[in-house]
């Protein structure tokens, strides 16, 4: 017969109170304990990573930028007044003179105003001429009555010089000196005023030549303007070189097409005198200057060049920066080849380098992984960066020469402060 025992049950409740407690103490444990584990370190293969040693020496700030060759002489052909285009003689991409016939207009009334301009003036020198032919006569004639009126003042002179020897003696009567001496003063006033008529016909001559002449000068002048005018109906380049464009609001120019005056419809270029022009990021561009020595890749070989201008206005990002190139071209420089430059900024005679990160830029301050001397594990560190080129970057804190860094984006492993290569 069983006894029974209060106190059994009690027992057994409380010891399996405290087992519970007892395992949810020990599972409270284990998670805090596995919440305060690190996680374990990632493994990355040593081939899909850039790995670049940390070492002292000179340095070369460049920077690097994308652009073009571009002539230095440019010439724009406008047309100088209204036409048709009659004729074109010359496509782009042919070699030109300066006085080669690119294409021919047509303008019935620059014709017939040169035309006119021509008879104009063929009119206004046959009326100097005829102007000239008759002054040239009346002078002569007034020449003449001076001429005239001199004998005779002379011949009065000696009758009257002789009249009064003739009175002294006795010869002749007073009044007949007093006649022959009155005749004398008379002829030579007269020959005096002629004198004076003819210097004034003189005088008359030129004045009335010079009217005349300035109108045929006036008349040359407008058939001068006309002539050139039409002589311009014959679009010219006016300097050597190729033949870059030929087109008149945006399009190819065609035979038929009118054009008004003023307008563009050629462009010429001298390709014996290129430049690049590169387009440099602006953050970048403040450290250029005028003068600094460049190296352009036309990828057929590489031309020195140097800086001689800076475009101020910034545009996506960029500016525009000048390079003449000095030397020779290499073989297929042409206008509009794409090319790639090189900049030189500074030279650095003694600085501590590294390879420029992916993920760093100059004068900051960037977590990188430096490989621990075992050369499986690396360690993120904070470097602090200072100046940098196209694929260098000095280094100012954070590794010593010798120390061998991960350049590669590690942004995907940002949360590890370790990792393994394999």
């Amino acid at each position: 017969m069983d006894i029974p025992r209060p106190f059994a049950a009690r027992v057994r409740r409380r010891r399996r109170f405290a087992y519970v407690g007892a395992g949810l103490a020990a599972l409270t444990g284990i998670t805090v304990g596995v919440s305060k584990l690190k996680p374990a370190m990632p493994s990355v293969e040593r081939s899909s990573v850039l790995i670049d040693t940390v070492k002292r020496g000179p340095m070369v700030r460049q920077v690097r930028g994308l652009g073009v060759l571009a002539p230095e002489e440019i010439r724009w052909i406008a047309a100088s007044t209204e036409g048709r285009v009659e004729k074109i003689l010359v496509r782009p991409g042919t070699p030109v003179q300066a006085d080669t016939v690119l294409a021919v207009l047509g303008n019935p009334t620059v014709e017939q105003q040169a035309f006119d301009a021509k008879w104009k003036l063929r009119a206004e020198e046959a009326q100097y001429h005829s102007l000239a032919v008759m002054l040239q006569s009346q002078v002569l004639d007034q020449k003449a009555n001076t001429a005239k009126a001199r004998q005779e003042a002379a011949d009065a002179q000696m009758r009257s010089a002789t009249d009064d020897e003739l009175a002294k003696a006795g010869v002749i009567a007073e009044q007949a000196r007093k006649i022959s001496d009155g005749s004398s003063r008379q002829l030579t006033l007269r020959a005096e005023i002629e004198e004076q008529r003819y210097l004034n016909a003189t005088r008359q001559l030129e004045a009335q030549l010079a009217e005349e002449q300035a109108k045929v000068e006036q008349a040359r002048a407008v058939f001068e303007l006309q002539q050139k005018q039409r002589d311009m109906l014959r679009v010219r380049p006016g300097i050597s070189g190729i033949l870059q464009e030929l087109s008149w609001n945006g399009n190819a120019l065609q035979e038929g097409q009118q054009v008004s005056a003023g307008s563009t419809i050629a462009k010429v270029a001298n390709p014996q005198r290129l430049k690049a022009e590169l387009k440099i990021p602006e953050s970048q561009a403040k450290d250029v200057q005028l003068g600094q020595p460049a190296q352009i890749d036309t990828h057929n070989g590489v031309i020195a060049g140097k800086v001689i201008r800076i475009d101020p206005a910034v545009q996506n990002g960029t500016r525009t920066v000048d390079i003449a190139l000095v030397g020779d071209l290499p073989p297929g420089a042409v206008p509009d080849l794409s090319v790639d430059g090189t900049i030189d900024l500074e030279r650095i005679a003694n600085a501590l380098l590294v390879g420029r990160p992916a993920a760093g830029q100059e004068k900051t301050t960037v977590g990188l992984f430096k490989i621990e001397p075992d050369g499986r594990i690396a360690s993120r560190v904070q470097v602090i960066l200072g100046r940098s080129s196209v694929s260098t970057v000095e280094v100012l804190g954070g590794l010593r020469d010798g120390d061998q860094v991960i350049l590669s984006d590690m942004s995907r492993w940002d949360q590890f402060e370790r990792i393994q290569l394999e």
